[in-house]
């Protein structure tokens, strides 16, 4: 558990209530990660939306041959810096990671549980919307950031 009013520093969840916020906290547990450690990788259930309190975080996306999956190639998307969520798949139905999070540098997150979270929003629609719009905007931000990087590449 973290304190609520570490959550209410972060524009991510500016939308929730005292009740809101303090039943997120109450799931939540901050983590520390060294440069180079590995936080979560692609086609693993996704256990938890993680907000970055400090340091950067790299962005992967990993495209694995079907046939021989030793065949991988890594291409980077962004990096994320603090106050940026990202695990969003854990909201996200099949609620499995779709990129490879990686820390570059020395960094502390907030950890929260994927399947508490799912269940707060199904009891409270209110915060069930304002999480998901949250969401969708981290989403096409990051869809944006890709479509950028593709059109570099083919200039």
């Amino acid at each position: 558990m973290i304190s609520p009013e570490l959550l209410r520093r972060y524009p991510f969840f500016g939308t929730l209530d005292d009740p809101q916020l303090k039943a997120v906290a109450m799931i939540a547990e901050e983590l520390s990660f060294e440069a180079g450690e590995m936080l979560f990788e692609i086609e693993r259930p996704a256990e938890a939306l993680y907000l970055l309190a400090e340091g950067s975080v790299e962005l992967y996306y990993v495209v694995a041959d079907e046939y021989d999956p030793k065949l991988r190639k890594e291409f980077y998307v962004s990096d994320i810096g603090p106050g940026e969520v990202f695990g969003i798949s854990a909201l996200i139905e099949p609620f499995q990671y779709t990129s490879r999070v990686q820390a570059a540098s020395a960094c502390r997150v907030l950890q929260i549980k994927g399947a508490a979270l799912r269940a707060l929003c199904e009891v409270d629609c209110k915060l069930g919307y304002s999480l998901m719009r949250q969401i969708a905007r981290t989403a096409l931000e990051r869809l944006h950031d890709t479509r950028i990087q593709l059109v570099a590449a083919r200039a």
